[in-house]
Order: structure tokens, then sequence, then C-alpha cells
């Protein structure tokens, strides 16, 4: 191989190391700036919302700050979907061993993400994927629990997630369902939606699914358990 062939192939490989330096060092840099405008400001629309709409759903979602969503809600989808949500650092990994062992086990496939992790997916990224959806979303849930507080984290999640075809957010989901705002919800009615959040579209509420009415009853006991938990009490105000 000639010295003016080595050094052509020296060149592209700079060339393209270069690139993607480039690459990673701007999607940082972008990615840091949207983590910090949604600390503060509600996400315009989501990659979520827009599939949604394409597949031929209307778009029901309405923001509302912490103090006009019911403490019930509040209360439900951390008893439903994260326990330790005030203790963790966006990971549950024991939840996660537990899941991995069911799943190898059994066909039907457990979960494990974490309010945060759902968080991140709902906001940054898609609903569903491969391994490059899973490393972006270990990747933006170490930016939220870093950069925001478990309120805000707690906020954009009943602000985002799913709850029935089309509706997004508790706010959507309550005056869908329930015909009154998220802030009067009742307990029975905060459990039935946080009841639904696996699968949305699989567990409706209307009409009532056999998951959603044998899973609320579970919810709402263990809102009874947790709602004494100083860590839990001081996200619910």
């Amino acid at each position: 191989m000639s010295k003016k062939t080595i050094e052509k192939k020296r060149s592209l490989t700079v060339t393209v190391i270069r690139f993607f330096i480039k690459f990673f060092l701007y999607g940082f840099i972008l990615s840091l700036l949207y983590v910090f405008f949604c600390k503060w400001i509600n996400p315009p629309i989501t990659i979520t919302e827009i599939g949604s709409v394409l597949h031929g759903n209307s778009l029901h979602r309405k923001y509302v700050s912490m103090n006009e969503i019911s403490a019930n809600a509040k209360l439900a989808v951390m008893a439903g979907e994260d326990q330790l949500f005030p203790d963790h650092n966006g990971f549950d990994f024991k939840s996660i061993q537990k899941a991995m062992k069911h799943n190898q086990k059994s066909k039907s496939l457990r979960g494990a993400s974490t309010i945060s992790q759902q968080v991140a997916k709902n906001i940054f990224l898609w609903q569903h994927g491969g391994y490059l959806r899973k490393g972006l979303e270990v990747y933006f849930t170490f930016m939220i629990e870093t950069f925001w507080s478990k309120k805000r984290i707690l906020e954009m999640y009943l602000n985002e997630a799913e709850m029935g075809e089309g509706i997004f957010g508790v706010e959507a989901a309550s005056e869908y369902y329930f015909h009154k705002p998220a802030k009067n919800l009742s307990r029975k009615q905060a459990a039935l939606i946080a009841a639904c959040l696996p699968n949305p579209k699989g567990y409706t509420i209307k009409p009532l699914s056999a998951h959603v009415a044998s899973r609320y009853p579970w919810i709402l006991r263990q809102m009874n358990h947790l709602e004494n938990d100083s860590d839990i009490e001081a996200l619910l105000k």
C-alpha cells in the first residue's frame, strides 16, 4: 500500500472521528438545554403525542400545575406505578431484578420502569424501541433526576402520561372520564386512572376492563398504606 493511500485512509478516519465527536457534543448540548427548558416550561408536544395524532387519534391534553391536581391523583400513581419514587435516584434495581426473573419464567412480560424513567421516555423519546431507546432513557432519567426536583418529575408524569387513546395527562383524563377537573378527583376515581397506566389503550376505564376492575381496589389499599409516609406526604402538598 502506497504512502499516499495510507495518508488518505488516515485522513478519512480522522474526519469520521471528528464528525462523531461533534455529533455527540452538539447532541449533548442540545439535550441539556432542552432538559433545562422543560424544568420550567412545559414541552410544546412530544413524539408520543405526534404519533398518536398520526394514528388518527385526537389530542386531548391540558397542562395543570401541581396545586391543580388532587392529592389523591398524586398518591394513586405512586401507589400503582412507583412506591419508592421519593427514595430512589431514578432506577429501582430490586424491581428490575424481579422483573427479569419473572420474564424469564413467564410469557407475560412485567415492566419495572420508575416514574422518572417513564417521564424520560414520555417527554424526550418514543414508546417503542430496542437498546438505543433504552440507553437514551437511562441518560435522560439521569439528567432529570440530577437537574429537576422530584415534584417537577411527578408533575410532568401527571401531565404527560397517556391515560387513554389520545388522552394525555390527568386533567384531560379527569374531564373525559369523570367530567370534573383533576383537583376534584376522588380516591376511587384517581385509583381507576392509575390502574390503566401500564397499558391505557388495552386497560380501559370506559368501558371498565377486567384489569382495571381488579387492580384499582389494590391501588386503593396501597394508597392507605403509603399516605402517612413522610416522603410521600411531602410530594402530595
